[in-house]
């Protein structure tokens, strides 16, 4: 894949390094716990004032969490020469050029959600998640979080190596991205409250997932449109990623069986199918899992 032709996107921001996670205790700036003196000068006051010792340091450490905790607001871009950054500001750059000329072409306005580069853990509007986790787009904070050791993941694990691999897995949770846009996130969120079904095969979140991987598709198609920057083996690198990430084959893999009621993302050969849906037109009218009658 000859993604350096990519244009660079300026929403990434690089949280690696950061100790996002807590780690049990009460923490002062800089990462120090507070010291016994401290704790004893909080508990003297305690008695002076009659108030609970134990309440001034929960709001204590309240202030302190709000006030030091690292956000990924506050981090920079990550540095030039880290190539493996720049190739993740590239596809992020063109997934904003293409969503936002398709989004243009209907009458809409398309909103560059951030890329979040984190290692070990990071705290999202979602809440709290480490890098078993993987990849995952909140839409609270419309944000896609990536740990890139992710990618090492997939060539080791997954077997699923290559560049273009690396940009499918950023294009599907750019393609959350997009639902949350389209409005299709909060469907499923009051789906969810209304109690109908979410998981297992045929369930909304595996059609969620399936239509994130047809928009993976529609953006491949678009973008290589455009740029012509796709080289012999990259289409099977993508579809090599979607074979190795379904839930029935992860199933088999973990625990020697197939378990179709706890399905989350679909089958290998159903994200298959669906990214070569968005592949074969680059169109998004044809990414509507949730009417399909056979996934």
């Amino acid at each position: 894949m000859l993604w350096k032709k990519g244009r660079r996107s300026d929403n990434v921001v690089d949280a690696r390094g950061d100790d996002m996670g807590g780690g049990g205790g009460m923490r002062f700036g800089g990462g120090k716990g507070l010291s016994l003196g401290a704790i004893l000068l909080i508990v003297g006051i305690g008695w002076i004032t009659g108030q609970d010792p134990l309440q001034i340091l929960g709001q204590l450490t309240g202030q302190m969490t709000e006030q030091t905790a690292p956000t990924s607001q506050t981090r920079q871009a990550p540095p030039a020469n880290d190539e493996q950054a720049e190739f993740v500001r590239s596809i992020l750059g063109d997934t904003e050029d293409t969503w936002g000329a398709i989004f243009q072409q209907a009458g809409r306005q398309y909103k560059d959600p951030t890329l979040v580069l984190f290692s070990n853990r990071v705290n999202s509007a979602c809440g709290l998640a480490t890098s078993a986790t993987g990849p995952f787009y909140c839409p609270a904070d419309q944000k896609v979080y990536l740990d890139m050791a992710f990618f090492q993941e997939m060539t080791q694990r997954f077997k699923a190596a290559g560049d273009f691999a690396q940009a499918y897995v950023i294009a599907h949770e750019v393609g959350h991205h997009v639902q949350t846009l389209l409005g299709v996130s909060a469907k499923i969120q009051t789906a969810r409250q209304q109690g109908r079904q979410m998981e297992g095969d045929g369930g909304l979140l595996v059609r969620q997932e399936l239509q994130a991987d047809c928009l993976a598709g529609v953006w491949a198609y678009n973008a290589q449109k455009r740029l012509n920057w796709l080289e012999p083996g990259d289409i099977e690198e993508a579809l090599n990623a979607a074979n190795a990430i379904g839930d029935d084959r992860l199933q088999q893999q973990g625990q020697g069986r197939v378990v179709p009621d706890s399905f989350t993302h679909g089958t290998s050969a159903q994200r298959v199918r669906w990214f070569k849906t968005g592949f074969a037109q680059g169109q998004v009218g044809q990414c509507d899992t949730f009417a399909a009658k056979n996934l």
